[in-house]
């Protein structure tokens, strides 16, 4: 029998359904006073459905929740707010023209009168982001913030509303190791507070650091609930897909071919004098913090961002990139880290994502060839186990996994020489994750030069012939594949690096 007064929040056969697609089936949660809980499952196995409805963006079709002893029902994020339970949501909606400031206090502004006190809010937001050692002004725009900063924000405007439960959604899919570790002292901190953390990840070293129970869903229903002291990894794995997943990083050693991709000196906004070399079938891993340049680096690559000086080489020619187009034309392609606003046309089909940057090649005159076009968006789909009822189907429709297969299969039809995947497997779930792995080696095989950037240490680690290590806008250090198999480089080792050791 379960003591009702230790559970902050409770809720019972919970059923949803979004046209003839039942998303949750009798489905239960409880949680505990002051505990952090993780909710593990892939996607598409109804976490984030009913997060959205304990806090009103969906309504259940049947079932009861209780928070604090007392029924409990919201019909929207202000209300679930007021009643004292916030959402950290994993796809960020930031408003770009509001300051960080505006950002926090949205609709729960700081008033004199009936008129906004902005002076008093913003002293107030200064001070929150002062104890989160938050290096930027209140008055700085949203637009002006990088992904992970966005993040940050979040997080701090979800606790800022003195809430007695906060769900955190994939928080850390956008942060490094450093912020990374805030986080976790904050919600320690909270949790001493007394205050319950719903933590829905696909990381599980942050489950296992940070969690003290875990709740496993799997299509749409609950599986079962599990303390932390003495579950395994692969306990959980196996209560999430219903199989054993042997392999979340199943490397394939390739033959390392000639150098395919070659860069020196190459300066730019943030990031200065970076030389490196790609070989055909190598696997190049990229770290470091948040903002130490990887990710700049690769996109004035890719012709997203300018270069101030440097030279590039593909194939021993030597070539300038000063669009994305160009880099296309050339054989560079790049799938971004964040997929929902720079990979996808969400609202459009399948085949309209995959073929969109690929038509002038199908084109004849003024007209495309749709027959050659839908047979070759549906091999490519096949190619990469897109999981979706019809090649039609809307990219909003899919899963993170099968999204992020969208974004790949794409640049794969455009038959690239150099594949930059910045992030590939942010947000997906640990089947997923395997499935996307084992197409990097596939890639590799065919003697694809490939570059992979990850903030998960595991996953570059596991996946890379070598690694280069950022730190503040320059390269501190190459770790070879042998170094890491044999023990020479731990993960101790390549954090010391992105910090500046040497």
């Amino acid at each position: 029998m379960r003591n009702k007064e230790e559970y902050i929040f409770e809720c019972e056969g919970i059923y949803k359904a979004f046209g003839g697609t039942q998303a949750l089936a009798d489905v239960q949660l409880h949680v505990k006073k002051g505990e952090v809980i993780a909710l593990l499952g892939e996607n598409g196995a109804g976490k984030s459905t009913l997060m959205k409805a304990v806090i009103g963006l969906h309504q259940p079709d049947a079932g009861t929740m209780t928070f604090e002893g007392k029924p409990y029902s919201a019909r929207g994020p202000v209300e679930a707010m007021h009643a004292g339970i916030s959402m950290i949501h994993q796809e960020l909606n930031p408003e770009p023209h509001l300051t960080i400031a505006e950002s926090i206090f949205l609709k729960r502004e700081s008033t004199k009168g009936i008129f906004l006190d902005k002076k008093a809010q913003n002293k107030r937001a200064q001070e929150i982001l002062d104890q989160f050692g938050f290096a930027y002004p209140a008055t700085t725009m949203m637009r002006n913030l990088t992904l992970a900063q966005m993040q940050m924000v979040e997080i701090i405007k979800a606790v800022s509303c003195d809430a007695k439960m906060i769900i955190m959604d994939e928080p850390t899919s956008s942060l490094d190791s450093e912020e990374t570790e805030h986080l976790f002292a904050t919600i320690r901190d909270l949790k001493s507070k007394g205050v319950s953390i719903i933590y829905i990840s696909h990381r599980m070293d942050e489950i296992f650091e940070i969690c003290d129970s875990v709740a496993v869903f799997r299509d749409g229903t609950y599986v079962g609930a599990r303390s932390m002291d003495g579950v395994t990894r692969d306990e959980l794995i196996s209560m999430m897909v219903g199989r054993q997943v042997k392999n979340v990083f199943p490397k394939t050693d390739c033959e390392i071919g000639d150098v395919v991709f070659k860069v020196e000196g190459l300066t730019g906004q943030g990031f200065e004098n970076i030389s490196f070399e790609v070989h055909a079938g190598e696997i190049l891993g990229l770290t470091g913090l948040v903002g130490s340049g990887r990710s700049e680096t690769m996109r004035a690559i890719f012709g997203l961002d300018p270069l101030t000086s440097g030279k590039m080489w593909l194939n021993g020619e030597e070539i300038t990139i000063k669009s994305p187009r160009d880099a296309i034309n050339k054989g560079v392609c790049m799938v971004n880290e964040d997929r929902k606003d720079f990979g996808l046309c969400l609202f459009r089909s399948l085949r309209e994502n995959i073929s969109l940057p690929n038509l002038p090649a199908r084109q004849k005159g003024l007209l495309i060839n749709q027959n050659r076009e839908k047979k070759e968006c549906e091999e490519y789909a096949k190619l990469l186990t897109v999981k979706a009822g019809s090649i039609e189907h809307n990219a909003y429709s899919l899963s993170g996994g099968n999204q992020q297969k969208v974004v790949i299969a794409k640049w794969i039809m455009a038959g690239p020489k150099v594949l930059i995947l910045d992030e590939p497997t942010r947000g997906v779930d640990v089947g997923a994750k395997s499935e996307i792995h084992t197409l990097m080696c596939q890639f590799a095989a065919k003697g694809m030069a490939v570059i992979m950037i990850s903030s998960e240490l595991p996953e570059v680690m596991g996946m890379s012939d070598r690694i280069l290590i950022y730190h503040e806008g320059k390269l501190n250090g190459e770790v070879s594949r042998e170094e890491v198999l044999s023990g020479a480089a731990t993960q101790e080792v390549i954090l010391a690096k992105e910090f500046g050791g040497k």
